[in-house]
């Protein structure tokens, strides 16, 4: 190893928790400040917390609700476009018939 190149090594290190757990570990910067830790932390602590009221599975059934409600008004709304655009008796009008002669 290279001499006078590597950081000094405090083998009595301390970490202090916002919780008040000091803890003692080895490391190249003496003090450190900590804002959670194995003693506060709920997952070790057992107090574990589930954020997320709704799973994923539950908010996909609600996007594609949505997604098929709005197709729906999109074609409700295509089939009255559909009859404005057609004549008061209720028949359409006869399509043009073009024939080629050879």
């Amino acid at each position: 190893m290279k001499q006078g190149i590597h950081p000094t090594y405090h083998k009595e290190a301390t970490v202090t928790c916002v919780c008040g757990a000091v803890l003692t570990t080895g490391s190249t910067i003496e003090k450190m400040n900590t804002e959670i830790c194995s003693s506060c932390h709920p997952f070790y602590t057992g107090k574990k917390k589930f954020i997320d009221a709704g799973g994923r599975v539950d908010r996909f059934k609600r996007l594609t609700a949505k997604v098929s409600d709005t197709q729906k008004q999109l074609a409700d709304s295509k089939k009255k476009k559909a009859e404005k655009s057609l004549p008061a008796s209720g028949t359409a009008a006869p399509a043009k018939k073009t024939t080629k002669e050879a």
